[in-house]
Parts: C-alpha cells; structure tokens; sequence
C-alpha cells in the first residue's frame, strides 16, 4: 500500500491518497511556508513526481517514509519560477517494477531531493555551497537537468564551491549498488566559468579513482570498474588556469543497478 498525506506546519492533513500500486494525490491549496508532503510505503523502491514541473524521478525509502518539505522562500529559485504556485498541485507515487529495480540506468537521479537531511535517497551533501545559495546547493547535481551554458537561475542550477580549494561533494545512495561508471557535466558558462581540468571520486570501498576532465559542457564519462557501494564522494577537484573563479557542477551520473 502506498499512502500520500499533505498537511499544513502543524501537522494538520489536508489532502490524502491511498492505493496498492500507484497512489495520486490532488492538494488544492495555495502552498504555505511549512506544508509538506509524507508518503508512506510497504515497498522501498519508488517513482514518484512530487510537482507537475518537477521530472519525475526513482526514490529509495528505507523506512518505507518519505517526508518532503515543499520549498518555500529562496529554496524555490532552483525551481521552475512556477514549481508550487498556483491552488492546483499534484503528487504521484508508484511502487517501481523488480525489472526497473534490477535494471543498469543511472542510479544516482533523484529530481526530489531537497537540501538539508532526508529520509529518502539519493542524496547530495556538501562541505561548500557558493554564497549558500539554492541555485548552487548540491541537490542540483542529481536533479536530472544537464543544460550547462548559463548560471544563477532555472534551468541552470548547479553545484557552486565558492572558490574553496578543498571542495567535496558527497552522493549518498542510501543502500549498497553495484555501480560501473559515472558522467560529470560541467558548468559551460565561458567565459564567466572556469572548469576542472582533473579530479579523484572516492567509493566507500576505499576505492580512488582519478580522472581528466575537459572545457566542455557536454557529458564526460569516466569508467570506475565493478563495485558495490552506498557512497561516492567528489573530492580534489583541480581548476584550469582560467582568470574566472567559478568552476561548477552541473549534473553528476552513476550508472549502475541494485544488487
């Protein structure tokens, strides 16, 4: 069974949806600070879409819940300018197929991630976010928008490091995966970009892998080799010599499937 429940900040419920495979929730309501949205699952694995201009994407759920705050205030500007508006919203989940789940795709896509912590995955985290600023926060990375030749505002919302020299970025998957290889799409905004010329992934194994990388704002994919792991994390990233200051993130990709 699979249940979706608006409510307000105090907890009040102001819309629900209940159904065995695919529940479909209608809130009419014009957003406030505070409202939030809990899916409860007996199934871990879902697909959800938690706004019509959100992409719909996979989340994994190791309590079976999953509560998410509807961004609000500067949160939103990482958003489509009319994600949450209006007094009309809707919000899927579908419990996803065994041959989705065991299936090689790009594991790390969550569309719904939020900043802050969760208790749904994947998700990103950061020791620096530029200006902490939504458009740059880490969540960015893995909300499955690649477009690259711009900055500050939808859709071009990134991984900022604020110039920091020992910036990391760390992508938490929740539960062990079998991963092969993952594709990083940089920020192509020249000449107000610079970029990075090289970099090291770190896998929970212990595993370091170091990479190359290109002035280019199109995919770059790097082979990791066969490991099972729950994180991975960006770490010594190298700038070009660039005169600008401003390397960026746009979209970070794990391939691989569930063990």
């Amino acid at each position: 069974m699979i249940t979706i429940t608006a409510k307000d900040a105090q907890g009040t419920v102001l819309a629900e949806s209940r159904h065995p495979e695919e529940a479909l929730l209608r809130v009419d309501r014009l957003y406030q600070e505070g409202d939030r949205i809990e899916i409860l699952s007996d199934e871990k694995h879902l697909w959800v879409q938690m706004d019509a201009t959100l992409l719909p994407g996979e989340v994994y759920l190791p309590e079976g819940r999953m509560t998410w705050a509807v961004p609000s205030g500067e949160h939103r500007l990482a958003y489509c300018p009319v994600a949450f508006q209006g007094g009309r919203h809707i919000v899927t989940a579908r419990a996803m197929k065994r041959s989705e789940v065991s299936a090689c795709r790009n594991i790390a896509c969550n569309p719904s991630d939020l900043r802050g912590d969760t208790d749904f995955y994947p998700h990103c985290t950061a020791n620096v976010e530029t200006r902490n600023e939504a458009c740059f926060c880490a969540r960015n990375v893995i909300d499955g928008m690649r477009h690259s030749d711009y900055h500050g505002e939808w859709p071009f919302q990134s991984w900022g490091i604020g110039a920091r020299e020992d910036a990391w970025c760390l992508l938490d998957l929740g539960r062990p995966v079998q991963i092969s290889r993952m594709a990083l799409t940089l920020r192509a905004d020249f000449p107000h970009d610079a970029y990075w010329v090289a970099g090291h992934v770190v896998l929970e194994d212990g595993t370091e892998v170091a990479f190359p990388l290109e002035k280019t704002g199109d995919r770059q994919y790097i082979e990791l080799g066969q490991h099972t792991v729950r994180w991975l994390r960006l770490e010594r990233m190298q700038k070009s010599d660039d005169p600008s200051a401003f390397p960026a993130l746009i979209e970070w990709e794990v391939f691989g499937q569930d063990v």
